[in-house]
């Protein structure tokens, strides 16, 4: 699906040269201004300077946009969605209120932007687009956080479950990352309250872990960074929740094409690669899948920071620049939907959907280019929860209950 070319529009981002994407800010979208960036990495590192521009248009907006809604607490549980007049494209819900911010000892090394939540270290401009090329000690850097967070990912797996909510996964995830002397990366990071994204059903990335309990039924995407010794080691997978959730035709062809599509795209990854060869070999095979690729997010150089240069798109015909070389390091994370590739994100500003409420899957692996290859940083171990299943057949008068719908 070619683009419109005739004016392509500008990242806003400052000192960004590139042309923008389909990504909006989140918020600037609530108070009916444009703004489109290149990139979410772009954009995250941007976010200091992008902010102000909210505060100096809420007042004059604030007469003709309502201030956000929240339900009344159940008296049962003190429990209660946070945005009840906000149009869900699924029939997934917020469940607050969230549990208190995680503590990390100060005697775990912290990333920069661990106090007041902004990466500065990914705002500098002066060379920013720049790929990183890790020399052996960085290398071995990179391996030992990516063990650790695979180590941390197998056994938040293993407790994903009916009946558990994703707060309880967030809370086994913070306490792996301590265990092992790390700080859980996605904590603060731009302002993220949590240290694990669990994404549910339609929620493409991004989701907070809150108080709603898993469901026989449902799928959920576990995302897992680490920062230990200078370095983050980043990878995410999609579980099934249930006997229900493998019993649902929809709900295993998203999650094995995403997990194949990640598959068929390690494969291709070696000396020279360009990184928008990848988009190319996601696409056509999520097509043959009859499955969509989501185009917002994007794979991402990963070491001593988060998120940095090469971008690695996952759609086809797309423009990325440069090409693999070894010692570089960075993430394939492809997000495959069984509608639609455009998403809406919620008013927590993070968690993002598949706009038509189709289930979506995905999966994501830290790479290091070597001379004649690629090693999978954080492949799986023989004794990893999950793995591949094969699709159900579809029986006539199925009244297995669909994963993604609430009951």
């Amino acid at each position: 699906m070619a683009e419109d070319a005739a004016a392509p529009r500008k990242c806003l981002s400052k000192d960004c040269e590139n042309d923008a994407s389909s990504l909006q800010c989140p918020t600037c979208q609530k108070l009916g201004k444009e703004s489109f960036f290149c990139s979410q990495d772009c954009f995250k590192r941007n976010w200091g300077d992008h902010k102000t521009v909210h505060k100096s248009q809420s007042n004059p907006l604030r007469n003709f946009i309502p201030p956000k809604v929240v339900s009344k607490p159940d008296p049962a549980t003190g429990q209660y969605n946070p945005f009840p007049t906000f149009p869900y494209t699924g029939s997934l819900r917020p469940v607050y209120p969230l549990s208190p911010r995680r503590e990390v000892p100060k005697k775990i090394q912290h990333p920069d932007y661990a106090k007041d939540g902004i990466p500065r270290s990914e705002q500098v401009f002066v060379g920013r687009n720049k790929i990183a090329i890790l020399d052996k000690k960085q290398q071995e850097g990179m391996r030992k956080v990516c063990r650790l967070a695979r180590e941390v990912l197998d056994i938040a797996a293993k407790e994903a479950r009916p009946g558990v909510s994703t707060d309880y996964i967030d809370e086994i995830v913070h306490k792996a990352c301590l265990e092992r002397d790390s700080y859980p990366s996605p904590l603060n990071y731009c302002h993220f309250p949590k240290s694990v994204c669990t994404s549910v059903n339609e929620i493409i990335c991004h989701g907070i872990p809150d108080q709603r309990i898993l469901r026989d039924g449902d799928i959920l995407n576990i995302d897992v960074t680490l920062y230990h010794g200078g370095f983050h080691g980043d990878l995410n997978e999609t579980y099934y929740i249930g006997s229900k959730a493998e019993a649902n035709p929809d709900a295993v062809r998203v999650t094995e094409c995403a997990r194949d599509t990640l598959d068929a795209a390690i494969k291709i990854v070696k000396p020279g690669m360009l990184f928008r060869d990848p988009g190319n070999v996601i696409e056509k095979l999520a097509k043959e899948r009859k499955c969509s690729v989501i185009k917002t997010y994007c794979g991402h150089g990963i070491n001593q920071l988060f998120h940095t240069a090469p971008n690695v798109p996952h759609y086809a015909k797309n423009k990325a620049v440069g090409q693999a070389k070894p010692g570089m390091c960075f993430t394939i994370e492809p997000m495959i939907s069984l509608g639609t590739h455009k998403d809406k994100t919620w008013p927590d500003d993070w968690t993002s959907a598949t706009q038509d409420g189709s289930l979506t899957a995905q999966f994501e692996h830290t790479l290091l280019v070597t001379d004649d290859g690629v090693e999978v940083l954080t492949a799986r171990l023989p004794d990893s929860p999950g793995g591949a299943i094969q699709t159900p057949a579809v029986t006539n008068g199925d009244d297995a209950t669909p994963a993604g719908t609430e009951s």
